[in-house]
C-alpha cells in the first residue's frame, strides 16, 4: 500500500467548526470522518467536510506543517 502523508482541514459547515489533522492515508481517513468512525472531536461536532489538504513527501514534514499551522505561524506557506 502506498502512503501519502497529508495535512487536512475539515469543517462542520460554512463558518462552522474546524478540525486540522495529519494522516498517512488521506482517502481512508476522510472516509472514516464522514462515516463517523473516527470517534472524538469530529464525530461529536459533525466535522466531516474536507475543505483543504496538502500532500507531503514524508510523515515528518506533514506533522511539522500541522504543528506550524496550529501554532499560527507559516499559514499559507508550504515550507
Amino acid at each position: 500500500m502506498t502512503r501519502s502523508p497529508a495535512v487536512y482541514l475539515l469543517a462542520s459547515a460554512k463558518r462552522g467548526t474546524l478540525y486540522l489533522g495529519v494522516t498517512s492515508n488521506p482517502v481512508q481517513r476522510i472516509w472514516q470522518h464522514r462515516e463517523h468512525l473516527a470517534q472524538g472531536f469530529t464525530d461529536r461536532y459533525d466535522v466531516t467536510r474536507l475543505v483543504w489538504y496538502e500532500l507531503h513527501e514524508t510523515m515528518e514534514s506533514a506533522i511539522l506543517r500541522e504543528k506550524r499551522i496550529k501554532n499560527g505561524s507559516a499559514i499559507g506557506r508550504s515550507n
